[in-house]
Order: structure tokens, then sequence, then C-alpha cells
């Protein structure tokens, strides 16, 4: 680039090519300088006017097809495996198995989430006892109108709960140990646990009072007369002599259920303990059930990472879950007579209890202890739905307008 010599006190710029350049840069249309500096003093910019009267043509939008069927696509199955699974526990014994019970039951060994049955099968289904007291308690109408009859006899209110209802379990409650209420001795709580037993033939749950130091003599008395029938005491806890009602539980061939409140990590501590005394098929973990209306919802999250975790691989979650689904009578509004729009708490009742157990169903629940015979029936039929093969063809599933089930 060369400057040319100034005119009229005025800088002009001016590029100097030699005409072999010129040749070779005739054959392109665009020239691109780089590294040049330029100083430039008034700067016009001029627009050409626009080409009117041209009239660009319009693109007709695609026409709209109603579609006539759906799309059609293959279904392929996922199948998960998981690396961990809930081990079996065993309650009851046979005149064989060195017991006097009918039959046993087997609750736990699940290896898929519940009733993920694509993924796999459920081979126990839950089982579900019935509340019995070893004295005459405060219950709601709704419940008393089934038991009165037998209030206060725990041997014809156990067999009330399997001929009539058809319990798999009975849970007796020793709440008459109670220093607070009655204080009976071992001995004598022993002696109730063996009328029930020749009562029916189903396998026992033992329940104590709450207190650590009188539950631990009980149960030590009761495990003792009860040798060889594969009791399931309800429940050791972090506040008692662990080692020594663990020890008590194996020597005479029984079960527990370790019972902490809304603590995984607690129910890890607990168990650990009891590992250093007990197998692993005598221990049953309770977590606590929360009533609808009352933490429902923690106690469904404690329950559901409890069993996804056990699955997953934790090995010291790897147990069958109980609940205590009879909490849901703490509700008040589960028993109280309140406002017409409630509905009658004849009805209330049993479904509040109901929509507890089934929403810890979901969760893997293992075993319930209920209280009121049409909520145990629903969720007995609910869970024979749930893992029962459909029998019937309803047709077209995507007609949900017009379905008919």
């Amino acid at each position: 680039m060369v400057l040319l010599p100034e005119e009229n006190a005025e800088k002009k710029v001016g590029l100097k090519f030699s005409p072999k350049m010129l040749e070779l840069l005739s054959k392109y249309s665009e020239i691109e300088l780089e590294d040049v500096e330029m100083e430039i003093g008034d700067l016009e910019i001029w627009l050409q006017p626009s080409v009117t009267g041209v009239q660009v043509p319009r693109v007709a939008p695609p026409v709209k097809v109603k579609p006539s069927e759906l799309l059609k696509t293959e279904f392929h199955r996922s199948l998960r495996q998981y690396p961990g699974s809930i081990v079996e526990v065993r309650l009851g014994a046979t005149r064989a198995e060195g017991g006097t019970r009918g039959n046993v039951v087997i609750i736990g060994g699940e290896k898929v989430p519940p009733f993920y049955l694509s993924e796999g099968m459920m081979p126990h289904a839950p089982i579900i006892s019935l509340d019995v007291f070893d004295t005459e308690i405060k219950l709601a109408k709704a419940v008393r109108m089934h038991v009165e009859e037998v209030l206060g006899d725990p041997a014809e209110w156990a067999r009330l709960c399997v001929e009539k209802f058809g319990a798999d379990m009975v849970n007796l409650h020793l709440v008459s140990i109670d220093p607070l209420i009655k204080d009976t001795p071992p001995a004598a709580a022993a002696k109730i646990v063996e009328k029930v037993l020749q009562a029916v033939d189903v396998p026992l749950t033992i329940g104590g009072c709450g207190d650590p130091q009188k539950d631990l003599k009980v149960f030590e008395k009761v495990a003792e007369v009860t040798h060889g029938e594969r009791i399931l005491f309800n429940s050791v806890t972090l506040d008692m002599d662990v080692k020594k009602t663990a020890e008590v539980i194996r020597k005479f061939g029984h079960a527990t259920i370790a019972f902490t409140s809304m603590d995984m990590n607690r129910a890890r501590e607990l168990n650990r303990k009891l590992y250093e005394y007990l197998p692993r098929e005598d221990i049953v973990i309770d977590t606590t059930t929360a009533a609808l209306g009352y933490g429902l919802d923690y106690a469904f999250s404690i329950m559901e990472r409890t069993r996804l975790a056990a699955l997953m691989g934790d090995n010291e979650l790897q147990h069958p879950m109980a609940s205590g689904t009879t909490n849901a009578w703490a509700a008040r509004e589960a028993w109280m007579s309140l406002a017409p729009e409630w509905g009658p708490r004849e009805l209330r009742g049993p479904m509040w209890e109901s929509v507890t157990a089934l929403t810890l169903l979901l969760t893997g629940v293992d075993y319930f202890m209920m209280m009121h015979p049409a909520a145990v029936k629903t969720v007995r039929d609910v869970t024979a739905q749930l893992t029962s093969t459909p029998k019937e063809d309803h047709g077209n599933p995507t007609s949900w307008v017009t379905l008919r089930i």
C-alpha cells in the first residue's frame, strides 16, 4: 500500500500494485487484507432503496391429517436384578418340628420391590394377625362391637379372631403386666399364653407392656414355657438389655421383632447388636407405624427406604418388616363423633385402618398387626388382587372413556 502526495491539504490513500499482481488478483472477486490499519474521517453509508411491488409467494401450511389409529411399537419389558434379598423368617412350629401349631407361616424372601411382578415373584404373601389383649381395655365402638362378648377372655378372643375373622396369626398383648396397671407377675402371664396356645393352632406373637425391665422378665418366663413353639416376641428395643433378651429368645428357639422409632440408623444399630446372639432368620424389623393423618408419610418414607436399601445390598436391613397398623385407632378422627361430612365413625374407623395398612403394604410390609375385621378383609382382598394373574380380558384398555370393568 502506497501513500500518495498531499493535494489541497487532503490525504489521499491509494493502492499501487505491479502488473503481475494485478493479473493474479483479477481472478478473484474479493481481496482480504491482514494486519492493515486505516484512518477514516467522515464515513457515509449509502443504502439502496428496496425494490417495491414484488410479492413474496405464500407457502400453504401442511394439511393436518387426523390420525386414524395409534402408533404401533414394541414393548420390551425391563428386568432389573437386585444384589440384595430379604431373609425368610419362619414363625410357629408343628408337632413334627417340636411345637403344637397346625401350620406355620413364612415371611420375607423377597428379591424385588413389593408387587414388582414383572421383575420377580413374591414368594410369600403378607401375613395378617389380629390383636388380642389379656385384660379388658378401652376400645373404639366400631371395634368393640365385634369382640364385646369375649373381652377379658384372651383365649376366646383369640379363637374368635381365627375362626370367624380368619387371622393368620394372633398378636397377644400382655398389657396387664404393666406395673401401672395390674403388674401381673411373669408366671401368671405365661399361663395366659398357654391358654391362648391351647385355644388356637396358629402361630403367636407375644407383646409386652413397654416397660423394658418388666418386659424382659416376662419374656424370659414365656420363652421358657413355650419352648419349641417358635413364637415371635414383640419386641426388643435399644432400651432393653439386648444381650440377655436375645440369648433367651435363641435358647428356646423363638424369633423377635426389633423395634426402633423411624430411624434407619438406629434400626441398623439394633440389628448389629442382635447379630452377636441371634441368627438373621430370627429377626423381623419394625420402624414404627404412624397412622393416616398422624405421620403416615414419614412411616411410608422410612419403610420404603429400608426395603430398597436392603434390596440394593444393605445386609443390616435385609429383614422382613412388621407394621403395628392398629396404631390407626390412636387417631381421633378414626373413632370420634364428628360433623356429618366426616361420615359415620362405624365406617370411618375401619377405613382409617385400611388406608394405613394399604399404604404401608406398598412399602413391602410382610407382617401386619391389625384389629378391625373389615380392614383385615380389605387388605387381604387387595393383596390377593395385586398378586393374582388377570383371568378376564377387559378389552382395549385405551378406550378408557367407554370401558366397563
